[in-house]
């Protein structure tokens, strides 16, 4: 893997969607480095080209590719461990059944990669029955301590919260910010965050003491008409995790 860019080196990384390489670059610039471009694999119908495009981005942004499921769907997770295997990347989005298998393929410790678990409406606990299988069975409710626990002991890097739906889930997010930071684990809240939201959100991270937070911001800052993630927004993203961590 290429030697690792000054973003991970910061608290806080923004993760964003790049709609072409040339997006990717121009989101690269305006972040000042500070974020993983997300790539869905969703969007491909083979590994050959999904590697080929993604190759692309890698060489574009010193390898700021966060290799996506799509929606968090939970039937990409394969194909995102192999894609993973190949491209070396900076980060990897996975679901909570693909942790270990994604960091065995990787053969290596410094990328980050996410398992995703999703909020229940109890403070305190979260759902990690997000696999292909699992995600169809009951819920696999268990407290936020033994989720981290459990995406250690396969190697995961990270809670990937999601899917939060703006602020309708705070007081859950706030419980799993402050398991994070007594865990020593990274944290990446996605779903529903806006140019609103923003800061809220991840002022709770940072007051909470996250040591890492990799917020997922998407739909909510990209041209409709394009399919580009504006450059505009993220620069106010930007000047918002400046003003948060200073």
């Amino acid at each position: 893997m290429k030697k690792t860019p000054n973003y991970l080196n910061e608290r806080i990384c923004l993760n964003v969607l790049a709609n072409s390489v040339e997006n990717a670059k121009e989101v690269y610039a305006a972040a000042k480095g500070h974020v993983v471009l997300g790539v869905l694999s969703k969007n491909y119908s083979t590994d050959d080209s999904a590697i080929e495009d993604m190759l692309r981005y890698i060489e574009a942004t010193d390898n700021a590719l966060s290799v996506g499921l799509g929606a968090g769907d939970p039937n990409q997770s394969r194909m995102v461990a192999r894609l993973s295997h190949v491209l070396q990347p900076q980060h990897v989005n996975q679901v909570f059944t693909g942790v270990g298998a994604t960091r065995a393929l990787l053969g290596q410790d410094e990328t980050i990669i996410n398992g995703l678990v999703s909020p229940t409406g109890t403070v305190g606990m979260v759902n990690l029955a997000t696999g292909p299988l699992s995600s169809q069975a009951p819920k696999g409710i268990v407290p936020i301590e033994t989720a981290i626990a459990l995406l250690k002991d396969m190697g995961g890097s990270s809670i990937k919260f999601f899917n939060m739906k703006g602020l309708v889930h705070i007081d859950e997010y706030r419980a799993v910010a402050k398991a994070c930071a007594e865990n020593d684990f990274y944290l990446e809240p996605t779903g529903g965050i806006d140019l609103e939201n923003f800061e809220k959100i991840v002022q709770i991270a940072v007051d909470a003491g996250v040591s890492k937070i990799i917020p997922h911001v998407y739909s909510s800052i990209i041209d409709k008409e394009t399919g580009d993630t504006k450059v505009e927004d993220v620069k106010v993203l930007l000047e918002i995790m400046e003003r948060v961590t200073a």
